[in-house]
């Protein structure tokens, strides 16, 4: 057979393989589309478990996490310094690490045992409470403390009690203390290693987006991992587009004031 032949053979060979995938990335890209506005059940099961978890620990997060910056804002106290570096080496805490000491505290043999709710969302909202509750504290520290030293004076001079300091301070920075939420939010949507240790990942119970992304992919099922990967980069563009209206917002308060 002529080299050109060959060479033309192995062409023509070449071309139809990488058609052919082509074809295929788009089937599964199309497929992945149909299933959003279809509204596959599995999808929206999935998507609306893991809104739930997140929302949910984002407000005990804020429960906790807020106060907890308050205190470390306004409050004089001996080794404060070392709490405020310690809160804040917890906000890279290692995902899986708390995941498995939340497994081992639940666990059967754990001291919480008894109360029977690991590899439930619970466990799940639990280990990202605990994960996202330092990066609200330490945001809200911040944005706390800055405006301590400019009201500082003011709330002495009016003798306002510490009660009453607090309030005014998260009141003038709500809009960066919700920007500091979202950080919250945004941190716990996108959570895989401790809710995949206290949860299991068990289809129709405790899978999320990312345990699912991660799960389907690795068995070939794409569409339904594409389908989960466009609505959580979604919500991230959409979680930093508001706190950017937020801050935009309270920037021209501010200036306005």
């Amino acid at each position: 057979m002529p080299a050109s032949v060959c060479i033309f053979s192995e062409e023509l060979t070449y071309a139809v393989t990488n058609a052919i995938k082509f074809r295929g990335v788009e089937i599964v890209f199309l497929s992945a589309f149909w299933m959003l506005i279809t509204g596959d059940p599995a999808l929206y099961r999935i998507i609306g478990l893991s809104l739930y978890v997140s929302l949910t620990a984002t407000l005990i997060a804020a429960l906790v996490g807020l106060p907890l910056g308050a205190l470390l804002a306004l409050k004089e106290f001996r080794g404060r310094i070392a709490a405020v570096v310690f809160v804040n080496a917890l906000m890279g805490m290692p995902p899986v690490v708390v995941g498995l000491a939340v497994f081992l505290l639940l666990s059967r043999s754990g001291p919480l045992g008894s109360l029977g709710i690991l590899f439930t969302p619970r466990a799940m909202i639990i280990a990202q409470a605990i994960l996202i509750t330092p990066i609200i504290a330490a945001l809200a520290r911040q944005t706390l403390a800055d405006l301590w030293v400019q009201y500082r004076d003011e709330l002495a001079a009016m003798n306002v009690s510490t009660a009453g300091s607090v309030a005014t301070l998260l009141w003038d920075g709500r809009f960066s203390l919700l920007t500091a939420l979202l950080a919250g939010f945004g941190r716990a949507c996108a959570e895989v290693g401790a809710v995949i240790v206290v949860g299991g990942n068990i289809d129709g119970f405790t899978r999320t987006m990312t345990t699912a992304i991660a799960l389907e992919t690795s068995k070939g099922d794409l569409p339904l991992a594409i389908g989960l990967g466009a609505v959580l980069l979604v919500i991230v563009i959409a979680i930093n587009a508001i706190a950017w209206a937020i801050r935009r917002t309270g920037e021209r308060l501010a200036g306005a004031a």
